[in-house]
């Protein structure tokens, strides 16, 4: 028999360990801080990515979208990528399964950080996750090596 055979039963809800000597109040406590670092940590970690534009942006230079890549205009909720070298695209950043701002585009794919969702960067086709329809097409006018959102 293993420890665990001979241990014996505890009722359920019954803490057990180092977390039994800790009050309610104490368990509350720290799991809304570790929460909070959680989200404090995503929100880190999303800010400092090169696919992601400033927040009221409505242009965005060609040298600042990488082949097979693109950047995310937030507050303009669109994606721009660039399929191939000098080809650009603008779609709509909601993704059409619950209406999450998409997050990145790498290797020719937009992603959807809440459910997976992946998209075409060329097309905005559904390439795999719950999305069930494509990103819309947004319009944009390149001028020079500035692309400006309409």
């Amino acid at each position: 028999m293993t420890e665990l055979d001979t241990a014996p039963a505890t009722p359920a809800g019954t803490l057990v360990g180092p977390a039994a000597g800790l009050t309610r109040r104490q368990v509350l406590v720290t799991g809304g801080a570790v929460v909070a670092a959680v989200a404090v940590t995503a929100a880190c970690g999303s800010s400092g990515s090169s696919s992601v534009a400033g927040v009221g942006g409505s242009t965005v230079s060609t040298g600042d979208i990488p082949v097979g890549g693109g950047v995310v205009l937030e507050g303009r909720q669109v994606v721009v990528t660039q399929p191939t070298a000098g080809t650009f695209k603008a779609f709509s950043a909601v993704c059409t399964h619950e209406g999450c701002l998409v997050s990145s585009v790498a290797n020719g794919t937009i992603t959807c950080p809440c459910h997976a969702g992946q998209f075409s960067a060329t097309d905005g086709s559904v390439q795999g996750g719950p999305p069930p329809s494509p990103l819309a097409e947004a319009k944009f006018t390149l001028s020079g090596s500035t692309i400006t959102i309409d």
